[in-house]
């Protein structure tokens, strides 16, 4: 009878082997349960991930969504604005040119019977037209810039729109990259555990395998139900270290879950930062862009106000002004203009005859020739200028026609004055083109100015008798009214200028140089001009034996 049939040894070895079954089926069991929750765990972990990586791509695709509307409505906003102040300076420019041809209408009935001068007050109203046409151009102009500014602040907003946009993309790709490494840590544990189930079932078997063979081997039960407690009892060891790995894993997995917590309150934080720069940058920008328009409209308003002024100003007032240099003016023998040589006083004299003679016979063009070169008219000229101007009530106006040597701006000491003739030839506007007497230290007046030239004529003659000469004229005389009009002619016998500007004066005043002009001179030019030309009078210059004492008081 085998020794493991004996119903004794049954009774002693039968409590042993049930327990150690049902410890390696706990255990089992324990196993499975943690291993079902392992996968429970990382389920959950990968959805929370899903849906942290929605929530972020959702808020980023909302703060996108209201970058653009709100870069849309600035958009809106700013073309509607300048619309509007086009619209606005488009009402001003109608209401000032309804006015402007109002006072022309008016202008041109009261000015009527004045036949002649009706062309020159044609000619003004086109000049008005062209510079009214220029500052239509230039409000379009403002306008077509006010334009492209918020075309270029549109773009701007959809560059930063752009920015945040790919922003989110690589947030959201670092987010994705993360849930991958997290995923992928999940798959790792779970072939793991998967790996532990396998060797655990694998170890089931070998057990069953081990009774089968305790069956058949009966008298080795003893020391095999030996062998199998103490391995029963290592694989509770096994168990009890593989609860505290367990143990372990979730504490790092909380770990985990702290620190996956604390990125995410980290991500909402910079979220918030961006948030908050970009608000700090829209408000700097609209700071920035309202300093511009207050810029802009102090510039129009500046712009507005200037014309203004020069709507309030008379053409006399917009004829610009230039300095007067006293020691240049004492070395070219301007003698009337700081007056410490006794014979200004002559030219005082000359000053108060001329303008008697011009005021009984209603004249005010005066041409001042002489018979040769080197007699000194433009010297004549300049000093009777000088002289007329401190005369308070009298507006006079010079004019360098001697077209083929052009001296008077050298003497008056003016650089670059430009051409007279493309003046007379209707080119150049005369309130362009003329200057008048600004401040100056010689206490000379303010109502005389000057036409000077630089550039010489080859025709001077033709352009003398060319009928816009005589509309050009017409035209100063008109608008800026002065009382005496000297020319400085060429001398009289060397061409034929004075001869075809002849019927663009009054009277002629004669300078002959002392010791250097004929009387037979005189006369050739009293013959030339004809006796319909009043001479108003000689000038003797350069005289012989004159004494300065005689002009002192």
């Amino acid at each position: 009878m085998n020794e493991m049939d004996n119903r004794k040894f049954r009774r002693k070895y039968k409590s042993v082997d049930a327990t150690a079954e049902q410890a390696a089926e706990e255990v089992l069991r324990q196993e499975e349960l943690r291993a079902a929750a392992a996968e429970a765990k990382a389920a959950a972990q990968k959805a929370a991930l899903e849906a942290q990586r929605r929530e972020v791509a959702k808020r980023a695709a909302a703060e996108r969504a209201r970058q653009q509307a709100e870069a849309e409505q600035r958009a809106r906003e700013e073309a509607e604005k300048t619309a509007a102040e086009a619209k606005r300076l488009a009402a001003l420019e109608a209401q000032k040119m309804a006015a402007e041809e109002a006072r022309q209408k008016a202008f041109a009935e009261e000015r009527a019977r004045e036949a002649e001068r009706v062309k020159a007050a044609e000619q003004a109203e086109k000049d008005r037209q062209r510079v009214e046409a220029e500052k239509r151009r230039q409000a379009e102009i403002e306008a077509q810039r006010q334009a492209e500014l918020a075309a270029r602040e549109k773009a701007e907003a959809v560059r930063r729109a752009e920015e945040a946009r790919q922003i989110a993309e690589a947030e959201e790709a670092r987010q994705k990259a993360e849930a991958e490494e997290a995923r992928k840590k999940a798959d790792a544990e779970k072939k793991r555990l998967a790996e532990e189930q396998a060797a655990l079932r694998a170890e089931k078997e070998a057990r069953q395998r081990a009774e089968a063979e305790k069956r058949a081997q009966e008298r080795e039960a003893a020391r095999k139900a030996e062998e199998q407690a103490r391995r029963e009892k290592a694989r509770l060891e096994e168990a009890r270290k593989e609860k505290e790995r367990l143990a372990a894993e979730k504490a790092a997995a909380e770990q985990a879950k702290r620190e996956a917590e604390a990125q995410r309150k980290a991500q909402e934080e910079r979220a918030a930062a961006e948030a908050q720069r970009q608000a700090q940058e829209q408000a700097r920008q609209e700071q920035e862009r309202l300093a511009a328009e207050k810029a802009a409209q102090e510039q129009r308003d500046a712009l507005a106000a200037q014309q203004a002024a020069d709507a309030a100003k008379t053409p006399w007032d917009r004829v610009p002004e230039f300095t007067l240099n006293a020691a240049h003016l004492a070395r070219n023998r301007i003698i009337t203009a700081e007056r410490e040589d006794p014979a200004h006083t002559a030219f005082d004299v000359l000053r108060t005859r001329l303008l008697q003679a011009l005021s009984d016979n209603g004249w005010s063009r005066v041409a001042i020739t002489s018979p040769t070169k080197d007699c000194g008219k433009t010297f004549t000229a300049a000093n009777l200028a000088i002289s007329l101007s401190r005369q308070e009530n009298c507006r006079t106006l010079l004019l360098d026609c001697d077209m083929r040597r052009p001296s008077l701006h050298s003497v008056m000491g003016v650089q670059n004055p430009g051409s007279v003739g493309e003046m007379l030839r209707g080119n150049v506007a005369p309130e362009d083109h003329l200057m008048r007497l600004g401040q100056n230290a010689i206490h000379a007046g303010r109502n005389i100015a000057f036409g000077f030239n630089k550039a010489i004529e080859p025709y001077a003659s033709e352009l003398l008798q060319d009928p816009r000469t005589a509309e050009t004229l017409d035209r100063i005389e008109a608008e800026l009214e002065p009382d005496v009009m000297l020319f400085d002619l060429p001398p009289a016998l060397y061409y034929d200028d004075v001869i075809a500007f002849r019927p663009l004066f009054d009277g002629v005043l004669l300078v002959v140089g002392g010791g250097t002009t004929t009387e037979k001179e005189i006369k050739e030019v009293e013959r030339r001009l004809g006796e319909t030309t009043p001479l108003l009078g000689m000038v003797l210059n350069k005289a012989e034996n004159t004494e300065i004492s005689k002009y002192r008081y």
